[in-house]
């Protein structure tokens, strides 16, 4: 069985890991820590990056820091992970879902305004498959109507706009090192501030709500509790495992990006025969080939190939089930008219193995299974 996904390691994570332990500081923000900070500033282009033990707690950091109360709206999408919503909703926030694009699967941008009312605070962004929302005219609806932009960029590092890292172009951004994305380090996030007024307090909302981190840069000569938070941040394991994997980003994305186009040129005469839809990458964005996925004509020949798939050899599966159709979604948000779109789009869709080491033969039975499915749909 080919796999949807295997995590990959660099080699010198093992490395980084003893080393942290040979320098006796496994809890967090230690030598390693640091060094990703650094990194991700560079790489992003944020003013200030805080590793997070997830992108859910960078989200609830976001929403605390943002100071989300009972009865704030949160315009989002519903095609998205639960933790978008659950972030703000854990602070009494109401998700607003607005319905996606065909096109990108990210918000749709024209919808944005007309779902906003006076409860209105914030606006998240999610970069859906490291392909970049519009955020040209996302800033400018938050600008216009003095709202929060949160871009939620758990698929999304390494990705630009316009030749800004994503995470860079919000008041906030938050990316995911779960093992199933580009960058691993088995869990893990980070909290990207791109406004300088928010950064001292979110040291604080990260450190348990205290000014530890002052106190360990000597800039106060003992530390206390000054405001809400919780315990954040990542121990060292966790960094030094991070570290090794973002020194060789760039050959982890070259390697996943030349499967993507691979499988984007393979699957081009089936698109032409109207048997799929392909992923739009508009000309202004470069993506990270988080994945690759299909759009299938209708939600039996979704499930039917996904099957089928399997039978040959190869593990394909769906995402998101839409927010607005969970149980919590229905309790805790409210729909911007209709999301006709977005459930289309969710029973329709179908990922493909993409992975660092997925060998070319390995590919090419991918290729051909689909092939091969699809022809007898």
């Amino acid at each position: 069985m080919i796999p949807f996904n295997k995590p990959y390691m660099t080699g010198k994570e093992l490395v980084y890991i003893e080393q942290a332990h040979k320098d006796g500081q496994l809890a967090g923000d230690g030598p390693f820590t640091k060094k990703c900070h650094k990194l991700l500033e560079n790489i992003v282009g944020c003013k200030k990056a805080l590793l997070t033990n997830s992108c859910t707690a960078a989200l609830e950091m976001a929403a605390i820091l943002i100071n989300v109360k009972a009865g704030d709206e949160i315009i989002m999408p519903s095609y998205t992970f639960v933790s978008t919503a659950n972030a703000f909703v854990m602070r009494g926030g109401v998700p607003v879902f607005v319905d996606i694009r065909p096109d990108t699967l990210n918000i749709n941008e024209k919808l944005i305004e007309k779902s906003i009312t006076p409860h209105t605070k914030a606006i998240v962004a999610v970069h859906y498959a490291g392909v970049s929302c519009d955020m040209d005219i996302i800033m400018r609806i938050a600008g216009d109507h003095g709202l929060f932009v949160i871009e939620d960029a758990a698929q999304a590092i390494m990705s630009t706009y316009k030749g800004m890292g994503l995470g860079s172009i919000g008041h906030l951004g938050c990316v995911s090192f779960h093992e199933t994305k580009n960058i691993i380090s088995g869990e893990g996030g980070a909290l990207l501030i791109n406004d300088k007024s928010l950064i001292d307090r979110a040291e604080i909302i990260r450190e348990k709500g205290t000014d530890r981190s002052k106190f360990f840069r000597k800039e106060v000569d003992k530390y206390t509790w000054r405001d809400i938070g919780s315990s954040f941040l990542p121990g060292e394991i966790i960094s030094a495992f991070l570290l090794a994997q973002l020194e060789k980003r760039a050959y982890i994305n070259n390697k996943r990006m030349l499967i993507w186009r691979r499988y984007n040129k393979a699957f081009e005469k089936l698109e032409n025969i109207g048997k799929i839809q392909l992923p739009v990458i508009p000309d202004n964005c470069k993506h990270n080939a988080h994945m690759y996925y299909l759009l299938l004509n209708n939600a039996n020949d979704r499930n039917q190939f996904i099957n089928s798939m399997k039978k040959k050899g190869v593990n394909c599966i769906f995402h998101y089930i839409p927010l607005n159709l969970s149980v919590a979604g229905v309790k805790y948000g409210c729909c911007h008219e209709s999301l006709n779109v977005t459930e289309s789009h969710a029973e329709r869709i179908v990922r493909l193995p993409l992975w660092v080491g997925l060998a070319n033969n390995k590919q090419e039975m991918v290729i051909k299974a689909v092939y091969e499915v699809l022809n007898d749909l």
